[in-house]
């Protein structure tokens, strides 16, 4: 996503970064705005309604559909078209970490000691075509986003390993004939549904916050095409959908304020734009053409160099933590990285300071030494593989003594990026100048966002198929808890033939175990104890490489209101109610 840029160039970037970190007044030059302005309160509150919003993102989501996706973007945008059981009310940075009701009445009622939660949805519900939802969508949702991954894979598998599925049996709803389904999901009537757990499942509110919960009704469903002809249960729905090219949405006339306390419906129109050069994007931002950039990575390298060199424009930036890490995932199944020794020789080979650089600088986060991100309730400060400078350059005497003890000698390997992602190209590439210096010779493949997971690095058979042993990646939390970071990613579980995000196919019964035990215990200070040591296992594990403490740079359109970064989708601005200025 980023273009490299001059030396020069990135010092005078950190530089700034660095005086952006600590500004909190408001910027001189010609404007009131003030930098991380929506970090801490919602920026150009309004009710006005009217206009078209615009976003854009240099690449095309994986999919629309709610239960068939994955990246935090769209998860945070398919609220305008999606309701789930549950969702985050927009807040600045943690505070935007609460979780209240949406298509439920209330939160969950947990029985059973947490093996059986029981939702209410609201009354009077209708999708954009008029038709009444009832809780049989939603149970529907849940069958086909977890129970049918040969034709949707893209989305998190939780359901699928913590629901009790009649004993192994059920093939879901497009193979299963039988009216009754999942059996472990009961629909008494219209308005109930409730949930029976192999296990006590302590998070479940959050777990049905996931799109995955947002009603489908069996009748409208096309499978993987469903993306084409989504009905909306949200405050908008579909006009047009031309893959990758645009979306246009506009207000669904059987939404209600009185079933909906938390959406506004505040523009006429919000179209989306597919496949536009970053550079173009923000080039738009500035010149209030687009108001927000859809995939909420921040600018480019050459864009956040001139933003933090000029007052005026510093101020209307926001940079924010949003529980997020950039990482190195090391494949645990390809050679020679099958071995212990041959991890921790990556580990110590690799040159954060080099990585950090290249992904923006300090500004965009700190170096990492753990998998918890800093930002997450659980997260223990320790660094097992710490790294040694002499000057600038990284002290390899430990990740030779290691590489030696691994016996792999000159390797060939390779390592995968986004190729939408310049600053992640980048990085890679950083990766394979320090990996060379111990006989790695790393070849880098890059390959688009929205494929990047269900055709590419996120297939097993096709990494092992192509020798990839290395694979970049960046992580977000699912929901704001160390279960909602740590699972899909360190989890054996949760390890599919596509779509997957435990990259490292790392299968440690030891970690498994912990996770489950964290999981059913009502004692948050133990859970959160219990993510401290998934985190230190999977270190000692040395199958993820941890490089930043991801922080995103966006730049706030001054012609959008309700503009609020929150940690729940990853520090992006919350797409729920934002508008626009006549």
């Amino acid at each position: 996503m980023r273009r490299s840029v001059p030396v020069a160039a990135i010092a005078a970037l950190t530089s700034a970064g660095l005086l952006l970190s600590g500004c909190s007044g408001k910027s001189s030059g010609g404007g009131s705005a003030e930098a991380n302005a929506a970090t801490k309160g919602i920026v150009n509150a309004s009710d006005e309604k009217g206009g078209t919003l615009t976003y854009a993102m240099s690449d095309a989501p994986e999919s629309f559909d709610p239960g068939n996706t994955y990246y935090a973007y769209v998860w945070n945008f398919s609220r305008l078209y999606a309701r789930a059981l549950t969702t985050f009310k927009p807040g600045p940075g943690a505070k935007g970490n609460e979780l209240v009701p949406d298509l439920a009445e209330s939160m969950g009622k947990s029985s059973d000691g947490n093996k059986t939660w029981t939702y209410k949805i609201r009354k009077g519900l209708k999708y954009s075509d008029g038709t009444a939802i009832t809780s049989k969508d939603v149970k529907y949702a849940v069958e086909r986003s977890n129970f049918a991954r040969d034709i949707l894979s893209l989305g998190p598998n939780y359901f699928q390993t913590y629901l009790q599925d009649n004993e192994g049996g059920y093939k879901g709803p497009y193979k299963d004939d039988s009216k009754e389904g999942l059996k472990s999901i009961e629909t008494p009537d219209d308005q109930t549904i409730v949930f029976h757990l192999k296990q006590a499942f302590a998070e479940f509110d959050y777990l049905v916050s996931a799109p995955q919960t947002a009603p489908v009704p069996q009748a409208k469903d096309k499978g993987a095409d469903y993306t084409k002809n989504i009905v909306s249960s949200g405050s908008y729905k579909f006009d047009t959908y031309e893959e990758g090219k645009q979306v246009i949405l506009s207000r669904n006339p059987h939404w209600s304020a009185a079933t909906d306390p938390l959406r506004k419906q505040l523009p006429d129109k919000i179209v989306l734009k597919m496949k536009v050069a970053q550079s173009t994007i923000d080039k738009d931002l500035k010149a209030g053409n687009t108001h927000i950039d859809m995939a909420g990575r921040g600018v480019d390298a050459q864009t956040q160099a001139q933003l933090l060199t000029n007052t005026k424009d510093k101020g209307n930036t926001d940079n924010a933590l949003g529980q997020r890490l950039s990482y190195v995932a090391i494949n645990s199944k390809v050679a020679p990285f099958d071995k212990p020794e041959c991890r921790k020789a990556v580990q110590y080979a690799i040159d954060k300071k080099a990585v950090q650089t290249a992904l923006g600088g300090p500004i965009r986060g700190e170096i990492a030494s753990t998998v918890l991100p800093t930002d997450l309730a659980g997260y223990q400060k320790f660094d097992l593989y710490p790294q040694k400078y002499n000057g600038e350059n990284l002290d390899l005497t430990e990740a030779k003594k290691q590489w030696q003890a691994c016996g792999a000698g000159n390797v060939s390997t390779v390592i995968t990026a986004r190729s939408d992602r310049q600053d992640e190209v980048d990085a890679a590439t950083s990766v394979i100048n320090s990996l060379k210096k111990i006989g790695i010779n790393a070849k880098i493949q890059t390959y688009p966002s929205g494929k990047y997971f269900s055709d590419y690095a996120g297939v097993p058979e096709f990494t092992k198929k192509n020798n990839v042993g290395l694979m970049m990646m960046q992580w977000g939390s699912d929901y704001p808890t160390g279960f909602g970071y740590l699972n899909q990613i360190v989890n054996g579980k949760a390890i599919q033939k596509s779509g997957n995000s435990n990259l490292s196919q790392l299968d440690d019964p030891a970690i498994n175990k912990l996770l489950d035990e964290a999981i059913a215990t009502s004692d948050k200070g133990q859970r959160e104890k219990d993510y401290a040591e998934v985190d230190k296992k999977t270190m000692e594990q040395s199958v993820i490489v941890p490089l930043t403490y991801f922080k995103i740079l966006l730049y706030r359109s001054p012609k959008a209101t309700n503009l609020v970064s929150t940690s729940a989708y990853s520090g992006e601005y919350d797409y729920l109610n934002v508008g626009v200025k006549k």
